[in-house]
């Protein structure tokens, strides 16, 4: 009797941690190491030093199991970054949660962060920076976008010296060309919503992060990216962002 409570235990913690597997990715910083694991789509886990940031928890994700959140950062309205109901099964009593104004009319108890704005929370720098459709033609309607400028965040998020960017969603606006000393970014690319990989990878050249690693990318053909991206030094990471 004594075995199977043990082997139901030791089933219970593999089962709790399967949302951090081969996918995970450990970055040294001076603060200790960031590990960020994707979970779906958009949506993305950090943790460092014991403490727990979720970036756009969103279904399909199942949250039973997994860390309850320190911090919550939401990008944009849309139900495949703002779910109030992914956010209730992450949060705790403590829980933070930073978003834009938009956000927060839904989630209230959101504190609000516009584009160009700086939050600082438990050794981190959290960057608000705009992201927003350029091309009118891949709208919803005729001269119509799906994301307007000034609504919607990606971040910068900065910890122990090193920089990781989350373009939330966006084309390659100035902003995001702007960008400088970025180690590792996320960049986003899926047609009509955001770019295609031609596209992104444009963006990304100009900015030029040590590592990006594709994220929100379904139906996109990643192959166009990385070659786009060939001999400039950038290290291209692909990850599985909708496992079965």
């Amino acid at each position: 009797m004594k075995s199977l409570v043990i082997l139901a235990l030791c089933l219970f913690v593999l089962s709790s941690l399967a949302y951090s597997a081969t996918s995970t990715q450990t970055f040294s910083t001076s603060a200790g190491d960031v590990r960020i694991t994707p979970l779906n789509h958009a949506s993305t886990l950090i943790e460092a030093e014991g403490k727990t940031i979720y970036l756009d928890p969103a279904k399909p994700v199942k949250f039973s199991g997994m860390p309850k959140a320190d911090l919550i950062v939401i990008t944009d309205i849309h139900p495949d970054h703002m779910d109030p109901a992914s956010i209730a099964d992450v949060s705790k009593a403590a829980t933070e949660i930073f978003a834009p104004s938009a956000v927060v009319a839904t989630v209230t108890t959101a504190k609000p962060i516009a584009n160009g704005e700086t939050r600082t929370w438990q050794g981190w720098t959290i960057e608000a920076i705009p992201a927003y459709n350029l091309n009118p033609t891949r709208g919803p309607a005729p001269g119509k976008i799906f994301h307007d400028k000034g609504r919607g965040n990606g971040y910068v998020f900065t910890y122990g010296g090193k920089r990781f960017y989350f373009s939330g969603d966006t084309e390659g606006v100035p902003e995001m060309r702007a960008l400088k000393n970025i180690d590792v970014a996320f960049v986003c690319m899926n047609l009509p919503y955001t770019m295609p990989p031609d596209e992104a990878a444009d963006a990304v050249k100009a900015f030029h992060p040590k590592i990006v690693i594709p994220y929100h990318y379904r139906g996109s053909d990643l192959a166009v990216f990385q070659k786009g991206l060939e001999g400039t030094g950038i290290e291209v990471r692909l990850l599985d962002w909708y496992p079965k």
